[in-house]
C-alpha cells in the first residue's frame, strides 16, 4: 500500500495516462488476499476502472517443488519463490507496455519519476541496453525492455534455486550482452527502511538491522541551529524508524549536524527531507557537507566539503572517492536558502565502510 500511494502521489494525471501498474500479490494466505484485495479496490477504483491498475495471483500448486537437499541458506525455499513470484509477473506484464520497471513493497517513489525515467530513455535511444538501473539497491527500481521479459520470465524459472532475483537479474544482464551497470541518477526509488520479511507466514515488522541493504548510523550526537519544539526533536532524523524532525522558518546557513563518536570511514549518505506521502515540507534549496578534524569541547569539525546538493529534498549519494569517505567525523545538511513555513528532515542514513574479513585476519596477524 506504501509503495500505491507514493506511485500514485508522484505520478501527474498526465504521467498516469502513460502507466499501466501490475501487482503480483503473491502471498498463499486467502484471507489477506481477499482483504488486500478489498482494500486496493476502495482505494483505487478510477485506476482499476481505466485499467491502469491490474492485479494478479498465481495459486500455490503453480509453484515447482523445491528441491529438499539444497542448503535454506543458500538457495531453498526464499530464492524459489521470490523468482517464481517475478517470472509470473513479467510474463503477464509482457504485452502491457513498451518498458518494463521493477518496484517492490514498501518503496518510495520521487516525484515526477516517470517523465525522469522517459527523459532517460529518449536521451539514450541511439545506444543499446538491457537494464537500466534507478536505484542501487537490489532489483529495485531496474527498466527493461518489456520485449526482454519472457526471456527473463524463462531464465528465473530455470534457475529459481539458484540464486536470489537481484543476483539472476545481474546474470541476465550479462548474458545479454551488457557488461557494466547502467546507473541513472538522481536515484529515484528507496525503501522505506521498516518492512515485512518476505515469507509466507505473519511476523512482526523487521527494522533495518534486518535488511542487509539498510544503513548502519555509527554512534552520534545531533546539533541544529534550528528551531527546535517539544514534539520532534533533532536526534530523530538519526534514527533508524520512521520518526523525524520537524522544525520551521528555517534561514540560509542554518544547519543539522550529526557528529560521530569516532572517525568512519562511509560510503554512502542517504538525506531525505519532506512527507513520504506527498513530498510536502522538503527543503527547498540545501546541501550535504562530509566533516573532518574535530576539535573543541563540545567536539565540532573544523573543516568540510560538500558531499551533494539535495534535488526535490532529497539526496542519496555513493562516496567514491575513498579519500573524501575516510575518517569522517561530521555529517552536515545546510539550508542555501530561506524558507518560511515547516520543515520535515524524515532522516540521515550512513553506510560504513565494511572491512573485509581477510584484511582483519592479516591485520590480526601482524599484530
Amino acid at each position: 500500500m506504501y509503495t500505491l500511494v507514493s506511485l500514485y502521489q508522484a505520478s501527474s494525471p498526465e504521467e498516469e495516462k502513460h502507466l499501466t501498474v501490475l501487482i503480483h500479490l503473491a502471498d498463499s494466505d486467502l484471507p489477506w488476499l481477499k482483504e488486500t484485495i478489498a482494500h486496493i479496490s476502495r482505494l483505487f477504483s478510477p485506476q482499476i476502472l481505466a485499467g491502469q491498475l491490474l492485479l494478479i495471483h498465481a495459486p500455490p500448486d503453480v509453484y515447482p517443488a523445491v528441491d529438499g537437499t539444497r542448503n535454506e541458506a543458500n538457495s531453498g525455499g526464499f530464492y524459489s519463490k521470490q523468482n517464481v513470484d517475478h517470472a509470473f509477473l513479467m510474463s503477464f506484464a509482457t504485452n502491457l507496455s513498451t518498458y518494463f520497471l521493477l518496484i517492490e513493497d514498501n518503496v518510495f517513489c520521487s516525484p515526477n519519476f516517470f517523465t525522469q525515467i522517459y527523459s532517460q530513455v529518449t536521451a539514450m535511444k541511439f545506444q543499446q541496453w538491457v537494464i537500466l538501473e534507478f536505484s542501487d539497491i537490489g532489483f529495485l527500481g531496474k527498466l527493461f525492455h518489456s520485449r526482454d521479459l519472457p526471456l527473463l520470465a524463462h531464465f528465473l524459472l530455470l534457475f529459481h534455486q539458484e540464486k536470489p532475483l537481484d543476483k539472476l537479474i545481474l546474470h541476465f544482464r550479462t548474458l545479454m550482452v551488457q557488461e557494466k551497470s547502467i546507473l541513472c541518477r538522481p536515484f529515484l526509488f528507496y525503501y522505506r527502511m521498516s518492512h515485512p520479511r518476505f515469507d509466507d507466514t505473519p511476523k512482526a515488522i523487521s527494522g533495518p538491522k534486518n535488511n542487509p541493504y539498510g544503513p548502519d548510523n555509527p554512534p552520534a550526537a545531533v546539533f541544529t541551529d534550528m528551531t527546535v519544539s517539544n514534539v520532534h526533536f533533532p536526534w530523530e532524523a538519526y534514527t533508524l524508524d520512521e520518526s523525524y524532525f520537524w522544525t520551521h522558518d528555517v534561514n540560509v546557513g542554518d544547519h543539522l549536524t550529526v557528529i560521530l563518536n569516532r572517525p568512519t570511514n562511509l560510503r554512502k549518505v542517504q538525506v531525505m527531507t519532506g512527507s513520504i506521502m506527498d513530498g510536502k515540507y522538503a527543503l527547498g534549496k540545501g546541501q550535504v557537507e562530509l566533516g573532518y578534524d574535530p576539535e573543541g569541547m563540545p567536539q565540532y569539525c573544523a573543516t568540510f566539503v560538500v558531499l551533494g546538493h539535495l534535488v526535490e529534498g532529497q539526496l542519496s549519494q555513493e562516496i567514491f572517492l575513498k579519500s573524501m569517505g575516510h575518517q569522517v567525523n561530521c555529517v552536515r545538511l545546510v539550508v542555501k536558502a530561506r524558507q518560511d513555513g515547516g520543515l520535515m528532515i524524515r532522516h540521515i542514513y550512513l553506510w560504513e565502510e565494511k572491512v573485509k574479513k581477510e584484511n582483519l585476519i592479516r591485520d590480526g596477524i601482524n599484530h
